[in-house]
This record gives C-alpha cells, sequence and structure tokens, in this order.
C-alpha cells in the first residue's frame, strides 16, 4: 500500500512546478551553456490491447539531486507534452498495476519527441497483489480490498448507505445500520479517519452525504496494527473525491426522485504552483414512507393479545460543504487544512395504531397514537495534516489533528386519541479531539517498519427530559422518573509497530497495537457515577504467497474489540410506544475477538475469482434481549404489560464463514460479477436463568450485470437475496430485492444522465418472529418505503470522464 500512496504523492509532486533549480552554472552539465525550457513529448499505449493509457505518468528526477523535478500526465489518447529545464534526467513512465518503463541519463537540450511507450502489466509488488479483468475497480492488497465506485448506476442519485449495500460483503439493513460479513460492529471512517461527517448519528449522516462524493470504499476485513482496534467486524473506509488535475476543474451532479427527492451536490478544485484548493458542497431533500408492524400475543389468556401498526413519513434536509487547502511547501513536504460544515434537520410523523384484542370475550379496542419528532443537528469539524516525504522511498512522517464539535436536539409531541400526554426532548452535544502520528521506515529494498501513536478524546452529553400532561391542570410537568441527564466520556489512547518484507514470492505485515481505554459515565440527575480504565494488546499478522503471476493464496489474524456505543449506554427508555420499549445498559462491557482468514485469488481467461474463508471467536458478547420489565400500563381500562428490549453482556460467540467472489467479462461492454456469502453464528450463553444459546447458519448473494447497450447507453442491475436466520429469540426471513439503472454520456463525455429504480419489485421487507417466554411477535419493517425513482445529471468542466479502467465493482470489473 505504501508504494501506491508514495506514487500518488510523487503525482502530484510532478504536476506541481518544481522549486528545484540549478543554483548556478557550476552545478550544470558541461555540454550545456545556458539554461533553457524544451519541450518532451510521446505517447503511452497498453501493450496487450494497443489503446491509449490516459493518466499515465511522466516523472523527470534530476540526476543532480536525485528527486523529481518535473513531469506530468498523459490525455485521453495516452499523449503527453511537458515543459522541461534543460539537463540530464531520469525519465520514468508509470501506470498504476502496470510495469514502469524508465530510460536513464537522458540529456535533453532541445524539443524532442522521446517516442512510444508500450506498458505492460505488473502483476507482483510488496505488500499487494492486483487482479485485471477489465483493468481497475477492486485492488486487494495484504490488509484490505478496495472498491472503486466510480460509474455504479444503480446508486446515482443515491446516499453513501445506497453506495455500501452495493458493495460485496457489505449489507445495510431496514434501519440503515451497516453490516460486514453479516456483522453489524463496523468501523466507519472518512478519509481514514472519524469525520464530522459522519456526526452524532452516523446512520441518518451516511443517508445525507451524496453518492457523487465518493470515490472509492475500503473493506477491511483483517486491519493491521496501523488500523485503530475498534469493529470486530473489520473496517470501512470512505474516501471522497478530491481531483489531482492542474487549473480549475470540477462537476456538478442534480437529482430528483420519487418518493420526493431532490439534491444537488458539486465539487470544485483549483491548483497551481504549490497551492490546491478543494471544495465538495451537497444539499438533500428526501422523503421516506415507512411502516412498522408487531403483533404480539401473550402466553397468557388474562392478557388481551396487541395488533400494533406504526406509519411514519420521514422527511430529511441537509446541507454539507467541506473545503480545504493544501500547501507544497516544498518537494517533500506538504500542509493541508480543511473545514467541514454540516447542517440537517428532519420531521418524523408517526401514527400509531394499536388494536387489542380480548380473548376472553373475543372483543376488540382501539386506539391511535401520534408521535411527530423534529430534529435538528449541525456539526463543524477542523482538520490539519503534515505529511513530509524523506528522501528514500517510502520513508514517511505524517502528523493529523482534528477537532469537532456536534449537537442534535430532537423534540415530539406525543398525542394519543386526539389529546396531546407526553412532550419530549432529547438534546445532544459531543466535542472529539483526534491526534494521530505514522513514521515509516523502509529496511533495505523490500522491508520496511511502521511505527505510530493515537489519542482520540469524546466527550459527550444527553439531556433528556419527558414532561407528561397533568389532565387537572392541563399542564405539561416534568416526569423525574423518566427524565435524564446522562454525560459520558471516552479517551482512547493507542501506540503500536508493525514490520512488514518480502522474500521471493512471500509478503508478510506483522504488528502488535496497545490501547487504553478511559471511560466515565455521569448521571447528575440520579447520582450515579462509574468509571473504567481498560488495556489490550491487539496482535495482527498479514500474510501472501504469490502462486504465480495470477494466482495468490494469504492469511491473516488479527485481534479487536467492540466498544458499547453510546445509544447502548444511554439507561433512557424510548417513549415511541407504551407497551414496547428500547433501553440502554449503561453497565456493559467491551467484547474481544480473535479472527482467522484464509483467502485465494486466481485470474484465469475472462474469469477473476476471489474466496476467502474466516472464523472468528469472541467472548463478552453484546446482544440484544426483549423480557418483560414487571410493569404495566393502562389502555381502554385494559392492564399490558411493558416489553423492554436492550443489550446485556450475553454470551461467548464462534463465527465461521465462506465468502466467494466470481467476475466474469465475455466483452469490454459485457461484464457480471457475483458475490457469495456463507456463514454460521454458535452462540452460547444464558440471562436470568434462560438459555439463550443458538446455532444458526444463513447466507446471502448478490449477482450485478452491466451491458452496453446501442448508442452507448449503460443497462446494469442488481440482485440480492438474503437467507433466512435464526437465534434464541428471533426467526428472520429472507429478503429479495433488485435495482435497476440506465445511463448516457452527453456532449462529448462532459456530461451523465442517468436513470434508476431500486426495489423493483417492491420485495425489500424485514419480516421477523420473536419467541419469549410470556409472549410471542411478528414483526415486519420496511423503511425505504418500497419502489423509488431517481433521475439524476451531471456535468463536468475541465475533467475528462475516466474510462472503464476506473469502472465499477458492480460491472463486475476487478484488479489485483
Amino acid at each position: 500500500m505504501n508504494k501506491i500512496f508514495t506514487f500518488t504523492f510523487a503525482f502530484i509532486l510532478c504536476i506541481v512546478k518544481a522549486y528545484s533549480q540549478p543554483k548556478n552554472l557550476e552545478e550544470l552539465p558541461v555540454s550545456i551553456p545556458t539554461i533553457k525550457e524544451v519541450l518532451i513529448t510521446g505517447n503511452v499505449i497498453d501493450k496487450e490491447t494497443g489503446e491509449p493509457l490516459e493518466y499515465a505518468t511522466v516523472s523527470f528526477f534530476s540526476k543532480k539531486k536525485n528527486k523529481i523535478v518535473t513531469g506530468g500526465i498523459t490525455d485521453l489518447n495516452g499523449n503527453f507534452s511537458i515543459p522541461v529545464k534543460t539537463g540530464v534526467y531520469d525519465i520514468s513512465v508509470e501506470y498504476i498495476s502496470f510495469k514502469t518503463q524508465k530510460i536513464s541519463n537522458k540529456e535533453l537540450i532541445a524539443d524532442e519527441n522521446i517516442g512510444t511507450f508500450a506498458l505492460e502489466l505488473d502483476f507482483a509488488s510488496l505488500g499487494e497483489v492486483e487482479i485485471i479483468a477489465e483493468r481497475t475497480t477492486v485492488e486487494i492488497k495484504l490488509d484490505k480490498k478496495i472498491y472503486n465506485v466510480g460509474k455504479d448506476l444503480t446508486v446515482s442519485g443515491g446516499t453513501v448507505s445506497d453506495v455500501l449495500d452495493n458493495v460485496p460483503s457489505v449489507s445495510v439493513d431496514a434501519e440503515g445500520n451497516v453490516a460486514l460479513r453479516g456483522n453489524d460492529n463496523v468501523r466507519i471512517l472518512i478519509n481514514g479517519k472519524p469525520s464530522g461527517l459522519v456526526g452524532l448519528n452516523s446512520t441518518d449522516a451516511l443517508k445525507q452525504l451524496p453518492a457523487e462524493s465518493i470515490e472509492k470504499v475500503e473493506v477491511i476485513t483483517s486491519p493491521s496494527a496501523r488500523y485503530e482496534a475498534e469493529g470486530t467486524a473489520g473496517i470501512l473506509n470512505i474516501i471522497l473525491r478530491r481531483s489531482k488535475l492542474l487549473g480549475l476543474n470540477g462537476a456538478i451532479t442534480a437529482n430528483v426522485g420519487h418518493p420526493d427527492a431532490a439534491g444537488i451536490s458539486g465539487n470544485v478544485n483549483y491548483r497551481t504552483g504549490n497551492i490546491n484548493l478543494f471544495n465538495t458542497t451537497s444539499y438533500r431533500y428526501r422523503e421516506s414512507i415507512g411502516r412498522w408492524y408487531n403483533d404480539v400475543k401473550y402466553n397468557d389468556i388474562n392478557t388481551p393479545d396487541l395488533d400494533e401498526k406504526r406509519d411514519w413519513t420521514d422527511t430529511r434536509k441537509g446541507f454539507t460543504t467541506n473545503a480545504g487547502i493544501e500547501w507544497y511547501i516544498n518537494d517533500s513536504a506538504s500542509l493541508t487544512t480543511s473545514v467541514v460544515y454540516s447542517n440537517s434537520n428532519g420531521e418524523n410523523n408517526s401514527v400509531n395504531n394499536l388494536v387489542q384484542f380480548n380473548k376472553i370475550n373475543n372483543t376488540t379496542s382501539r386506539s391511535v397514537r401520534l408521535d411527530p419528532e423534529l430534529e435538528d443537528g449541525e456539526t463543524i469539524q477542523y482538520a490539519l495534516n503534515f505529511t513530509k516525504d524523506f528522501d528514500k522511498t517510502d520513508h514517511k512522517l505524517t502528523f493529523d489533528f482534528q477537532f469537532e464539535d456536534s449537537n442534535e436536539d430532537e423534540s415530539s409531541l406525543i398525542n394519543v386519541d386526539g389529546t396531546d400526554t407526553d412532550f419530549v426532548t432529547t438534546l445532544e452535544n459531543q466535542t472529539k479531539v483526534l491526534l494521530q502520528s505514522d513514521y515509516i521506515l523502509p529496511i533495505g529494498k523490500m522491508s520496511q517498519i511502521e511505527m505510530g501513536f493515537r489519542g482520540d478524546f469524546s466527550d459527550r452529553s444527553t439531556d433528556y427530559t419527558v414532561e407528561l400532561l397533568n389532565t387537572d391542570t392541563g399542564n405539561f410537568e416534568l416526569n423525574e422518573n423518566l427524565s435524564n441527564l446522562f454525560n459520558f466520556k471516552q479517551y482512547i489512547t493507542a501506540v503500536y509497530t508493525q514490520y512488514g518484507s518480502k522474500i521471493n514470492k512471500f509478503s508478510y505485515l506483522l504488528g502488535l497495537r496497545l490501547e487504553n481505554t478511559r471511560t466515565t459515565l455521569d448521571q447528575p440527575t440520579s447520582g450515579d457515577f462509574k468509571r473504567k480504565n481498560l488495556t489490550g494488546l491487539f496482535p495482527t499478522a498479514n500474510l501472501n504467497y504469490e502462486i504465480s503471476d495470477t494466482e495468490s493464496l494469504s492469511l491473516g489474524y488479527n485481534r479487536r474489540l467492540r466498544r458499547p456505543r453510546g445509544f447502548m449506554l444511554n439507561p433512557f427508555p424510548s417513549r415511541s410506544s407504551l407497551t414496547n420499549v428500547f433501553q440502554g445498559n449503561p453497565d456493559l462491557d467491551p467484547t474481544y475477538s480473535d479472527k482467522f482468514e484464509l483467502g485465494y485469488l486466481n485470474r484465469f481467461g475472462k474469469f477473476t475469482l476471489s474466496t476467502a474463508v474466516y472464523y472468528e471467536h469472541s467472548t463478552n458478547v453484546m446482544s440484544f434481549v426483549s423480557r418483560e420489565t414487571g410493569e404495566t400500563v393502562s389502555i381502554d381500562n385494559e392492564i399490558f404489560p411493558v416489553i423492554e428490549r436492550g443489550p446485556v453482556n450475553l454470551a461467548t460467540d464462534k463465527r465461521s464463514g465462506f465468502e466467494f467472489n466470481l467476475n466474469y467479462s465475455p466483452t469490454r461492454k459485457w461484464r457480471i460479477n457475483t458475490d457469495f456469502n456463507l456463514f454460521k453464528l454458535d452462540r452460547s450463553g444464558e440471562f436470568n436463568g434462560v438459555d439463550l444459546s443458538s446455532d444458526a447458519l444463513t447466507w446471502s448473494a448478490r449477482l450485478s450485470n452491466k451491458l452496453t447497450l446501442p448508442y452507448k447507453i449503460d443497462w446494469q442491475t442488481n440482485m440480492r437475496y438474503r437467507g433466512p436466520s435464526d437465534d434464541a429469540q428471533n426467526s428472520r426471513k429472507g429478503r429479495f430485492s433488485a435495482n435497476m439503472a440506465f445511463s448516457k454520456d452527453l456532449f462529448k463525455d462532459k456530461a451523465s444522465i442517468a436513470f434508476n429504480i431500486r426495489d423493483i419489485l417492491d420485495s425489500a421487507v424485514f419480516k421477523n418472529h420473536i419467541t419469549a417466554d410470556t409472549f410471542t411477535a411478528d414483526q415486519e419493517i420496511r423503511f425505504r418505503g418500497g419502489r423509488t425513482y431517481n433521475l439524476s445529471f451531471t456535468y463536468r468542466f475541465n475533467q475528462k470522464k475516466k474510462r472503464e479502467r476506473s469502472g465499477d465493482f458492480g460491472g463486475g470489473d476487478m484488479e489485483m
């Protein structure tokens, strides 16, 4: 990975006007009497296909100073034309995944065409292997897979959540929660760090951030010691777009949809000299129609059954902007500073219909509960990055500072059968400070050592108040039993080191990370105060063996943990239903996991095969359990027990699985991608004397087909099925969904128009059957409102649309 990072940095440097010039005539070669500028031209092509390579990098290295002096990139036809000071240079022609060609000791004294460079594919490099099918889309490295999402038509005009739901190994459930290989404990990063773009509520934020802002998604199932230990499933790192072209360039996208949705987003970049200015801004409006159905049958004949249906319309509006400056201090150091501002507000109008069935006299009664919720959130984040490259390749020092302040306010006036009964408000505020430094030192030609420090300091307060109507006075009065102030602090400090090397065809990366976690839970309203201090070691190992140029075998091990999230620790009961409440557990402890993964990759003909077998052993597992609280509520003169659902440290898990990904490209106009994941969860544990052990087997499959029709119309279809799954209390039904999209480039590829339909068959419904000691329940949840339509238009100025070699994983392209 470090080689690609170094190459990217060199690429940026080579298109910026270099400061390095000969200081006096004594430094010049004897054969050059004066300094002048000459024009060097040439052409770069793919040796296998003969096609031109756009965005290939041509770099000129000074023989005197042994570093890049200037350079440039090729255009759409693979041509380059670069002004160079007269002198003697080593010339390097590079393109990612192709072998570099070099010309040594080239004397340049006049305008010259240095010819055509035919690059051939390169399958081997330290720490990574690349699969070639239709050129890039998936880069597979020792510790992660990188999915370029450039032209996934089915998410055009959509959000980050839509993008993630189309990434192999990743799934997004009805509530927008992200899971990796069926495990929902995923750490989500943006540009390698926690971000204000995610804010207090990552689920809502991911629904607001436009899909067009994403360049690629890194799926890290076997993280090295460089990454924080949080996330037993792994890490999803979302890389946002940033142009690397000189001058002023950018793009703007507008979209409209049904149910009511609209948005506009744009990115602009201005690069000149040693300064680069960038900005990405978006505004989104989206309306979602949802339904929650819960049919509860009690074993006690004296307790009426409940048939509860909640329908809602969720309206979200959000504005996000990210602006920054990159300053190239000199040829080896750069400073980047940026500001992120996000403002979102929403309105969720929920109507809860409760039907009671009396089993004794076969009578029914009804009540209607209105729960309109208003939400307003704001986040601002300041970030600073300093990068220093040393003379030796891959020798690097980085430093990051980040400060973030977020707040989110919610309020709801609950109405039951025409009468206002509850007024609920939640005021949340969070500040976060991140300090991070990483140092990479190459050792010899094929080895390197890396070390670093990270401090992550978070303070969060939640002020939750419930006011109930006093029917005697007609006024709302504070209920101190249901109201609470919750202050949560979490300070994490970590240090790590890792060593990587390559011996012939064998590569390895070994690391060790130490993390200390200090948490404070303070509830001033109840007088409760708790403090914990935990320290743990987290070893990692990633091995790779290249069987041949197109075939490799990998083995990974890492130890991870899952810290309880804020809502899981928060003891505030929900008020969306009188009989079904959610309440956090402040006594939760972290879950620790040991993970093993064996992977195999092979490219044969027009097929690319990627498979993995994995095993995970977790202790002190957090799980959500439903139980009766012993409390009751009266509805229409009937007494009902209150069912509470919340997290507990329940069990020990053994999770094993098999993942299979096959890509097939019959032609350059037709690509097929399949993804299959089978996993088994063996859980042993009990709660309150009740055995909640389970042994569940489930699977998921995905098929994507992309075809270029006549008139250069792209047609893409994605289908996905998630199989049924069972545990001690839940029996979840299988779910099928299908998406379709069409796209056409316009105005000589300066613009694109796309139309997509999500959930074509209106089948993406989550169904679950719950079995408890005293009751059974059937649930049905639909969050997206069924079938949706979206039309988007993109216009690019001074940007050339990347061709299929930057393609999309959904279409089946893969590069190893």
